[in-house]
């Protein structure tokens, strides 16, 4: 892999916490949602050059979850997520609603 993944300890609160919601929504579904987002981390390390959303963090949003990831890359090839805080960003409540139901 020609990057390494970085993850700040509130970007794994941030992601715990999104496990949990999901969990509590349906039954596995946030083993799915970690399974996502374990996958979307690799590609990372893969080919980070996704948008530049704003300075020089990047963002990745998950196609099937109301979440993006936001991060940065330094010269060491290393893909950070949290910089100053690795975030999913949560979208309208609606959208989010439709997509559980969609999944499960």
């Amino acid at each position: 892999m020609a990057f390494t993944t970085v993850l700040d300890p509130r970007a794994m609160l941030d992601i715990q916490q999104a496990i949990d919601y999901y969990d509590e929504q349906h039954s596995g579904l946030g083993e799915q949602f970690e399974d996502f987002v374990n996958e979307c981390l690799i590609k990372l390390e893969q080919n980070p050059f996704f948008q530049i959303r704003y300075d020089d963090i990047h963002c990745l949003p998950l196609k099937k979850y109301p979440y993006m990831i936001h991060f940065s890359i330094d010269e060491k090839k290393t893909v950070n997520h949290g910089t100053g805080s690795f975030q999913y960003r949560k979208r309208s409540k609606n959208l989010e609603e439709q997509k559980i139901n969609q999944i499960s």
